[in-house]
């Protein structure tokens, strides 16, 4: 299950990386979303491989739950031909703060078993990212429910299966994009989730 939300505003842009603050599996989910982006053609490649765990509209990766999807192959096809003809985009730079701000919505999702953008407090991605930072130019987030495995979790947001508009992949390969943040824990319904806050930029408080 996926969700994701955008919303665009200006500011000036800054990298920030702070990778020793993630956890290794965090770590790895934003080493799957950079291989997508910069070399998407190899990324189509990896995702062919899938076609052998579907069975009609259902999906059984290995060591997975079999999912019921709503387009079965269709959709993942049609994820391989938009990858092969995407191109090349920087990677993403890791953020402290906006890690720490995608933790806070973990932590207050996982345990209530929702599933929502908006939580409990009320807060919304650009809360959340601006309790540790400034967020600069434009803004996203992607959840990623019932994965622990970061092939899976950045795989299945680029397939976006029943997702109109694609709007988790469009995250994941948009150019404007360049800060990202990531945090992964446990979900009361679903088992895990992960939330990814993309940025244009990002300015950390000191």
């Amino acid at each position: 299950m996926w969700l994701l939300f955008s919303v665009h505003g200006c500011a000036q842009s800054r990298k920030f990386e702070e990778a020793s603050s993630l956890s290794l599996l965090e770590n790895e989910i934003v080493r799957e979303l950079n291989m997508a982006r910069q070399n998407p053609k190899a990324y189509a490649s990896l995702l062919e491989k899938w076609k052998l765990y579907y069975d009609g509209k259902l999906l059984k990766l290995p060591g997975k739950t079999p999912v019921k999807t709503k387009e079965g192959w269709k959709a993942a096809d049609e994820a391989i031909r938009f990858l092969h003809s995407a191109p090349s985009i920087p990677p993403l730079t890791l953020s402290k703060g906006m890690s720490l701000g995608a933790r806070d919505h973990v932590r207050d999702q996982g345990p209530s078993g929702s599933s929502q953008h908006k939580g409990r407090d009320g807060s919304q991605p650009w809360d959340r990212v601006n309790r540790y930072g400034t967020w600069e130019k434009t803004i996203g987030e992607n959840i990623s429910l019932g994965s622990n495995n970061p092939r899976q979790i950045v795989g299945e947001l680029i397939i976006d299966d029943g997702v109109p508009g694609r709007g988790h992949r469009k995250n994941i390969l948009n150019p404007d994009f360049r800060v990202a943040g990531v945090a992964f824990g446990n979900h009361s319904i679903y088992g895990t989730i992960c939330v990814i806050t993309f940025a244009g930029g990002y300015k950390e408080k000191d």
